[in-house]
C-alpha cells in the first residue's frame, strides 16, 4: 500500500519531527512529573559529563535520564488513551495505569542506581 500523497521522503521526516515536538510540548504542558524530570535533566546532563570518567559512564548516566523521560511519556500516553476510552472505573484500566506507573518507577530506580554506582567511586 502506498503512503498518502505528500507524505513521503523528506516531508514525512519533517512531519514526524513536528508531531514529536507536539507530543513533547503536550507532555510538558500537562504533566507535572514530566516537568520536574525535565528540570532535573537540565541539571543532570552537565553533571553526567563531570561525573562520568569514560564515554561509557557518560552514556550510561545520560541514557538512564533519557530512559526516565521516555518512560514518563509512554506512561502519560497510556493514561490518556485509557481516559479517552472511558473515565469510568474499571479494573483493567487501573491495572494498565498502575503498570505504566510501575514502569516509570523502575526507570527511576535504574537511573538512581546507575548514578550512585558511577558517582560513589568518584567521591569516596
Amino acid at each position: 500500500m502506498a503512503p498518502p500523497e505528500g507524505n513521503t521522503g523528506i516531508r514525512r521526516i519533517i512531519n514526524a519531527f513536528k508531531f514529536s515536538l507536539q507530543g513533547f510540548r503536550a507532555c510538558f504542558r500537562t504533566e507535572e512529573a514530566f516537568r520536574q524530570e525535565i528540570y532535573l535533566t537540565a541539571l543532570m546532563v552537565p553533571a553526567a559529563f563531570w561525573i562520568g570518567d569514560t564515554n561509557v559512564e557518560q552514556i550510561v548516566l545520560l541514557g538512564s535520564v533519557v530512559l526516565v523521560l521516555i518512560t514518563e511519556m509512554l506512561n502519560t500516553a497510556i493514561e490518556r488513551a485509557i481516559d479517552r476510552i472511558s473515565t469510568e472505573r474499571h479494573e483493567l484500566s487501573k491495572e494498565a495505569k498502575d503498570m505504566g506507573s510501575a514502569a516509570v518507577f523502575m526507570a527511576l530506580v535504574f537511573c538512581g542506581f546507575a548514578w550512585v554506582m558511577i558517582a560513589i567511586p568518584k567521591f569516596f
